[in-house]
């Protein structure tokens, strides 16, 4: 574990057991720790590599608003750097788009993809997590302090005073419109949707995710040849908060890394 620099950037990176590369992307004001539940079960199989994004964690911020793309060139670099010529990536909610921006971006990059609670569209999100996202600011951030996430940040953020300003500059991100369909429907990556029954995202939502991947147009029939490469789960009980710690996550995770794809005939 160590930084590495990429586009100005000192980038927080952890390495964890062995095997064929996966890369983990954090949530919004979270860490590489965010995975630590489930990380036992990842490095069974896989050589993990996760990363704090840029002002996050271990990751001091730069003069440079966040962008999904932007720190999705910042993964893509750390990989280059790596040596690491293909990887699967898994994307939690904010990670979640960066992973996409990087299948989008930078699609040789990228053998498989998986998104955990993640929208192609800033209006995939119900009303009322949009009004709490575009309420985030300076000062949302100092009602904060003292919270689980505040605490983690202070303990190992370069500089902890910057923790207003990450709410400031997320914020600014998370008012931004995006709509990421048609990139979408044009990609080719291998990718498994997940997400909680009672995510912060309309069944609706996902429903039109997975169409754009190929998937919900016709029946598989009796011996599967028309399934799609990609795939869609939906974990009962669970919640966009605690999806991703959950045990049920790697448990669907993890087959869908290691079946051999077959382009529906």
């Amino acid at each position: 574990m160590g930084y590495a620099e990429v586009n100005g950037l000192r980038l927080w990176y952890e390495v964890h057991g062995s095997g064929r590369p996966l890369v983990l992307l954090h949530g919004g004001y979270g860490t590489t720790g965010m995975f630590d539940p489930i990380l036992p079960a990842l490095t069974t199989r896989r050589r993990v590599i996760a990363v704090d994004l840029q002002g996050h964690g271990r990751t001091a911020d730069i003069d440079r608003p966040l962008r999904y793309e932007s720190m999705a060139d910042d993964v893509a670099a750390l990989l280059r750097n790596l040596n690491v010529a293909e990887a699967d990536l898994l994307g939690y909610s904010l990670g979640g788009g960066v992973a996409l921006r990087a299948a989008i971006g930078h699609p040789g990059l990228v053998r498989r993809l998986v998104l955990v609670s993640t929208p192609f569209r800033r209006r995939g999100w119900y009303p009322e997590v949009l009004a709490a996202m575009a309420a985030q600011d300076e000062r949302a951030g100092e009602r904060m302090r003292g919270t689980p996430a505040h605490e983690r940040y202070a303990r190992i953020a370069p500089r902890p005073e910057d923790w207003p300003r990450l709410w400031a500059k997320t914020g600014e991100l998370l008012r931004r419109e995006y709509d990421w369909s048609a990139e979408v429907a044009a990609g080719t990556v291998p990718t498994l949707l997940v997400y909680a029954d009672a995510d912060s995202i309309p069944v609706t939502h996902m429903a039109e995710f997975f169409g754009l991947l190929g998937g919900g147009h016709r029946d598989a029939g009796g011996d599967g040849a028309d399934r799609p490469v990609s795939r869609l789960a939906v974990l009962p009980g669970l919640t966009h908060h605690d999806i991703v710690a959950s045990p049920a996550l790697p448990a669907v995770v993890l087959p869908f890394l290691t079946h051999q794809v077959r382009a529906p005939q």
